[in-house]
């Protein structure tokens, strides 16, 4: 272990839980932050729109998520990449991580654009729109596209700037964004009465908002300078991002698919039910959003813990690389047990806040909520063992997990289970699923554990 550098670096010295505070409060707010652009759309549209309106921003969810996909595949594989360096005392390389992966950023968001604004029918219609559902779904997608490439930019940014030590900048940018944006679904939708397009706008300006914010950020690095010559795609750095961001990428990409077949899924053995095809929709949507309040905790917890785990690692100070996981499993554990009991006790009080509908939704509601949310106590396990292995270095293993839940496990359920309990079949797939990818992330990471203590030993 360069003893040096671990000195000079907080990373590599100061106590291991506050600096997990340190790290993973602001990126649980900047993940809180960024869930509130879909989950104030879904309040505001649940109540000014309807049933109708929460179903169209479900069905465009996977648009979100595909650009999700690709920013942590891009600020995943840079930050990790450049606390790696860091930690090895190499500040240069570190600096051309940052700079290939800022406008590897730029040219992903315009090209996302572009293929996504040619083709918004056949998208909605591949992720489960009904007939009465379109056209609210193509009046929302037709303004959020233009938002798609200043998202993704602040997303994959937020990553190096929590890297560079500055967490709390990185939240900042993403709040500002936020508040405007429910300050706007206020304003387009209840005065201006724009309905589901106001909605939508307002999402796009609050991503250019904290786009431009991201932008401010680049003339104040503290660790490293991007020199105007970095900002250009150096295949031998793009391949190292791709390679450390690929777990993170794989992962939501399984989770894109997962909510484009389960759209079709609950359309089909809906329409075969007494809630017909636009209720099971509706409500899916609502839970994704709730489900992304728990993500938010999950992966800010495992964001946080990025630049420790990192450093550590390059500095080969592997206790402490250990002593972060397992602290961070704590708080995971914690905070996933308490919104399982707020979801099993309260499920129709909570789905009533994204707006009112009739029995037959909040009977289809509360059954979806208590049954397919019943593992989320084990929830958050699995993409912090994730985050460990990616930022440690270890890709496959990290890209391998990434894919046990929702590809491995819940894709198929998804498709078999259905088949035998009909609509039943889907609700019953997450818990399973929750707890299979539980069990294997607590194994793999046992296994790394016990190689890190021979490194130790060595």
């Amino acid at each position: 272990m360069n003893q040096e550098n671990t000195k000079q670096n907080p990373l590599g010295s100061d106590p291991i839980l506050p600096l997990i505070t340190k790290y993973a409060i602001p990126a649980i707010i900047s993940m809180l932050v960024a869930s509130a652009y879909n989950i104030t759309d879904q309040i505001f549209i649940g109540h000014v729109v309807g049933m109708l309106g929460n179903a169209a921003t479900n069905v465009e969810f996977p648009v979100v998520m595909f650009c999700s996909a690709l920013a942590h595949l891009i600020g995943g594989g840079m930050a990790t990449n450049f606390n790696i360096k860091m930690g090895e005392k190499k500040n240069e390389d570190a600096a051309q991580f940052a700079g290939t992966g800022i406008i590897a950023a730029i040219i992903t968001g315009i090209l996302l654009f572009c293929a996504i604004f040619l083709f918004k029918t056949p998208v909605l219609l591949l992720c489960g729109a009904t007939e009465t559902v379109f056209p609210l779904a193509y009046s929302y997608l037709s303004i959020t596209v233009f938002g798609l490439p200043f998202l993704l930019f602040s997303t994959t940014n937020s990553y190096i700037i929590r890297a560079d030590g500055s967490p709390t900048y990185s939240m900042i940018a993403v709040a500002v964004g936020a508040v405007l944006n429910i300050f706007l679904d206020w304003l387009f939708m209840y005065t201006f009465g724009w309905g589901i397009q106001g909605a939508a706008a307002a999402t796009v300006i609050g991503q250019i908002t904290s786009c431009v914010i991201c932008v401010l950020y680049f003339r104040r690095f503290k660790t490293v300078t991007i020199k105007r010559e970095m900002l250009r795609i150096k295949w031998f750095y793009f391949k190292n991002i791709l390679k450390l961001g690929v777990a993170n990428f794989t992962n939501h990409t399984i989770m894109m698919t997962v909510n484009i077949v389960m759209n079709n899924t609950l359309k089909h053995y809906g329409a075969l039910s007494v809630f017909g095809s636009d209720i099971p929709l509706a409500v899916a949507g609502v839970v994704a959003k709730l489900n992304s309040i728990l993500s938010a905790f999950a992966v800010g917890i495992a964001q946080g813990c990025q630049p420790i785990l990192g450093f550590n690692t390059g500095a080969k100070n592997y206790g402490r690389v250990k002593e972060t996981y397992k602290k961070a499993f704590v708080f995971t554990l914690a905070i996933s047990i308490i919104v399982f009991a707020a979801f099993q006790l309260f499920p129709r009080q909570i789905v009533s806040i994204f707006g009112g509908g009739n029995e037959t939704y909040f009977v289809f509601a509360v059954r979806y909520m208590r049954i397919y949310m019943m593992m989320v106590c084990v929830y958050g396990i699995q993409p912090l063992s994730v985050n460990y292995f990616t930022a440690t270095g270890k890709a496959k293993q990290g890209t391998v997990l990434s894919v046990s839940r929702q590809g491995a496990f819940l894709l198929p359920l998804l498709i078999v289970l259905p088949i035998i309990f009909g609509i039943n079949g889907v609700l019953y797939a997450g818990p399973i699923a929750d707890a299979l990818a539980c069990a294997l992330s607590l194994f793999m990471v046992s296994l790394s554990f016990k190689n890190l203590t021979a490194l130790e030993a060595k």
